[in-house]
């Protein structure tokens, strides 16, 4: 069966030890967003103990996924599923064949950096050719859907914007879900992609790559100023990271009544070349929650706001996706909190040995090499 699935209730206490390496960030905050019945179009505050709550919105906490940041002695008291070990995929027929829609990861799956993987082209016209619907995901917010279309089109994909799903767009979504006041401003820390987003979405920014080149001198007496109509912080991976962006962002979370914090992704590291692993958005999301003592919501994998949008969007049943990635805490994990089938591909972050670690407690339905071994193993099984 291609569901593995087994529901094993363990003490915390016993799995104590199981917690992944490799995870040295906390877990992200996942929620998926119920509109209040008491909301309405003339609550527009923000209420500094609650902000959602003053927008109009109920926050669901994913049990599942807050499992991991639990503290240990929470853990003590509470049980939770553990996954049987994931499968080598030897019958792609019987995967493509069980579900309606694919949904890729983008960076170590289509693609490393600028250069494409081998075989992906063929594989992607093959389960078009099967009636499969096939959406793009990525954490990376460096970019906006229109500016991502354009690089599949540069690496000969045909992709139309509507199928591209990046982080970027999910935190204009997001703030628009929850009815954000458009009179409020959205303080951006990270590159343009974000603000692509958030001008088609019609809210006002600031930041961004033009605060790449600011700089604080610090003087006696020197206090730095801020625009307390920031109602929101975004913050994604950004190349021209600095000082003066954490400070700001700083002020605004931490001075300005009921200012969200929002992240697009707290991905370790990420493909900027295909050479070697760099620094992901989690590093810059990590140095403002280190200096506001806040954890953001994340709208990015792992967090299950993105395939609740893809979902609704295009009215699929999550039990019909298989979720295809590279990343265990980001792609795989997206994918069984949205309770789908999941792929694991080896052609980017993950490798066989860190997938079969004792200590990694988050497996995969199947793993592969690559995702055009769905044309190998399909001939294979002919």
């Amino acid at each position: 069966m291609l569901s593995r699935v087994a529901l094993v209730s363990v003490s915390a206490a016993a799995a104590a030890a199981a917690v992944n390496p490799q995870n040295h960030h906390h877990p992200p905050r996942t929620l998926s967003l119920k509109r209040s019945s008491s909301s309405s179009n003339n609550n527009k505050g923000i209420d500094s103990s609650n902000p959602l709550k003053s927008i109009g919105f109920k926050c669901n906490f994913n049990s599942s996924s807050m499992a991991a940041s639990s503290s240990s002695s929470s853990r003590a008291d509470s049980t939770f599923a553990i996954r049987a070990s994931a499968q080598p995929l030897q019958n792609a027929d019987e995967l493509i064949d069980s579900v309606e829609t694919f949904i890729f990861d983008c960076d170590g799956v289509i693609w490393k950096g600028d250069t494409l993987i081998d075989g992906v082209p063929d594989t992607l016209d093959m389960l078009r050719s099967k009636g499969k619907r096939l959406i793009f995901v990525t954490n990376n917010s460096t970019k906006s859907r229109k500016q991502y279309g354009k690089k599949f089109e540069t690496l000969g994909l045909t992709v139309t914007e509507e199928e591209i799903f990046a982080s970027s767009f999910a935190a204009a979504a997001y703030l628009k879900s929850i009815d954000f006041p458009k009179d409020k401003k959205v303080y951006v820390i990270g590159e343009d992609g974000i603000l692509k987003e958030l001008e088609l979405a019609g809210f006002q920014y600031l930041g961004g790559p033009e605060d790449g080149d600011k700089k604080i001198e610090l003087k006696p007496g020197y206090l730095m100023e801020h625009d307390e109509n920031v109602g929101a912080v975004v913050v994604g991976f950004d190349r021209y990271f600095n000082y003066y962006k954490v400070q700001y962002g700083t002020l605004c979370v931490r001075e300005n009544p009921g200012c969200l914090f929002i992240a697009t992704n707290r991905d370790a590291v990420t493909h900027l070349t295909d050479a070697q692993e760099w620094a992901g958005g989690g590093s810059m999301v990590g140095a403002i929650s280190g200096s506001t003592q806040r954890e953001p919501v994340v709208v990015g994998k792992p967090s299950t706001f993105m395939m609740d949008y893809v979902a609704k969007e295009f009215g699929i049943l999550k039990s019909q996706i298989c979720m295809v990635g590279d990343r265990l805490d980001t792609d795989i994990l997206f994918g069984q909190n949205g309770g789908c089938k999941t792929l694991l591909v080896l052609s980017g972050v993950t490798s066989l040995s860190m997938l079969q670690n004792p200590n990694n407690t988050i497996q995969p339905d199947f793993y592969t090499k690559k995702i055009s071994d769905f044309l190998s193993l399909k001939a294979a099984t002919v």
